[in-house]
């Protein structure tokens, strides 16, 4: 088999292209989510916070003086970005969480095939009957 045979029959299989559709629909699903949560959320709980921006604090890192000099620069930790992101998370899994939930209460319940029937209690008794007749 060619490689270019054995790449397209792996390219056209089923769960392949209902992988890349629901990449492009998760894409776009997840601008939607952000964008409730940037331009939606997140001003109202800037309004009842009184305005604090998280995203803006952060502690900064100095290295002691050598010799007695200026402090050396070290690095900046951005622990208000990481909180904001976190923040971001729990909003985004809670809107998936309700989506989800929502569109399985719209999705038709599969039907679970019924069990077969096994024989009635008469049926049972009928047969015991004629099983002791025959000894």
């Amino acid at each position: 088999m060619g490689f270019i045979k054995e790449f397209k029959e792996f390219a056209m299989k089923g769960n392949v292209m209902d992988m890349a559709v629901g990449v492009i629909i998760g894409g776009a699903f997840g601008k939607i989510v952000s964008s409730l949560v940037d331009d939606v959320l997140m001003p109202l709980i800037g309004m009842l916070t009184g305005g604090i921006d998280l995203s803006g604090l952060s502690y900064k890192v100095m290295l002691p003086a050598v010799d007695g000099g200026e402090p050396i620069a070290g690095a900046v930790l951005k622990y208000g970005a990481f909180i904001q992101n976190i923040i971001d998370f729990l909003i985004i899994a809670f809107c998936i969480f309700l989506m989800i939930k929502a569109m399985n209460k719209l999705m038709p319940k599969k039907e679970e095939p019924a069990a077969p029937a096994g024989p009635t209690q008469e049926e049972l008794l009928a047969e015991i009957r004629d099983l002791l007749k025959n000894k």
